[in-house]
């Protein structure tokens, strides 16, 4: 009898280790008509992350990161004139003189190790130094910066660089899908995302040029001179301000388009500066009360309020009172798009300006000169 109940008990122990081969291995047999077969219990690794992760970024974050630097910059502290005098020391105690150190971060735009970033965060520092993502260190030279768009363009030397792709920043909609990548508060790299809030952000008070990217995706101090870049990790916009009250982010933060981004850097590789036009103009939104002031019958365009004696302008016959409503092919409608327009513009080749004077329109053929150095100059 036990022999029996022996070669019962293997007998079902074979047949239980082979149905639960032929389950594992060909589950469709056992499946009723129509039933959606399970995911493989062996399935491998990386079949059973891609199917765990719909809609992951992590393709664009790993395209991306390995583009954008952490900046340490260092500057000198200033002595204060007065500190060898004992009184001072006596009321003021010894001053603290160590350096003063800053942290941003840039993006890798070519294999010749050119780096952009902000001119906010390499401004007036006597040591600036770069760290990849692969952990390589290298000191960097500036090349150039153009305070008017807070860029600033940086050089190392190193090989086998990684390059970020340079995306379409005029294809943007609002909601398309961002990434900002950085160094929030020295922390390390940090990758968050969000979505393009609005487009064409202006007259912030942050630079003299402002055509921002406005994204909810979360930029923190640090985060400056890193990179907006889309779904697919081409970047969009170098990240530059945020809108806070306390200091951290609260949902709006601002980047400069990378068509702004890489006129500035052929530019500033080209000519080791930005050359911007200028015409000696100052210009004014168009209101009631100024058309009516000056007799213009328009309703649309930018009203000439001064005019630069001996400038551009003025040598073309534009008087105060002209309301510019094009320049080139290209409609204006408010001072900060007339602004823009004008500095794209190349010195010493002639342009025609629609103007509306009074109660009828003329050409007037502009030839622009070299903007002055001076920020605040007006356009």
């Amino acid at each position: 009898m036990k022999r029996y109940w022996l070669l019962f008990s293997q007998a079902v122990t074979v047949l239980l280790a082979a149905y639960f081969v032929v389950a594992t291995l060909k589950p469709a047999w056992f499946m009723q008509p129509g039933e959606t077969p399970a995911v493989a219990l062996f399935q491998a690794p990386s079949d059973r992350a891609a199917a765990s992760a719909p809609g992951s970024f992590r393709v664009a974050a790993q395209k991306a990161s390995a583009a954008v630097v952490s900046i340490n910059t260092s500057k000198a502290a200033r002595r204060n004139p007065h500190s060898n005098d004992p009184w001072f020391r006596f009321f003021f105690g010894d001053q603290d003189n160590e350096p003063q150190v800053g942290l941003g971060s840039g993006v890798i735009v070519s294999p010749n190790g050119y780096i952009l970033t902000n001119n906010h965060v390499i401004e007036g520092a006597d040591e600036i130094e770069v760290i990849l993502n692969d952990s390589r260190r290298s000191r960097a030279r500036v090349i150039g910066t153009d305070p008017d768009s807070d860029l600033a363009v940086l050089k190392v030397e190193l090989d086998k660089l990684p390059v970020i792709v340079l995306g379409d920043s005029d294809a943007l909609e609002v909601g398309d899908p961002v990434l900002a990548i950085g160094n929030p508060f020295g922390v390390g790299q940090t990758v968050t995302s969000g979505i393009v809030s609005a487009l064409g952000r202006n007259q912030l008070g942050i630079n003299t040029f402002e055509n921002f990217i406005q994204t909810d995706a979360a930029i923190n101090p640090g985060n400056s001179g890193g990179a907006l870049v889309d779904a697919s990790g081409n970047l969009l916009g170098i990240n530059t301000a945020i809108y806070s009250r306390s200091g951290g982010n609260m949902g709006i933060g601002f980047a400069i388009p990378v068509a702004t981004a890489q006129q500035v850097l052929e530019s500033i590789v080209r000519e080791g500066q930005v050359t911007r036009g200028w015409i000696g103009v100052e210009p004014s939104d168009l209101s009631p009360e100024l058309a009516e002031t000056f007799g213009v019958k328009s309703d649309e365009g930018v009203i000439i309020t001064g005019v630069l004696q001996n400038g551009p302008a003025a040598q073309a016959g534009i008087r105060p009172g002209d309301v510019i409503t094009r320049v080139g092919n290209q409609p204006v409608q408010n001072v900060t798009e007339l602004l823009s327009k004008v500095a794209a513009l190349k010195p010493g080749k002639a342009v025609d300006f629609v103007v509306r004077r009074q109660d009828r329109t003329v050409t007037v053929s502009i030839t622009p000169g070299v903007r002055p150095k001076p920020r605040r100059v007006q356009q």
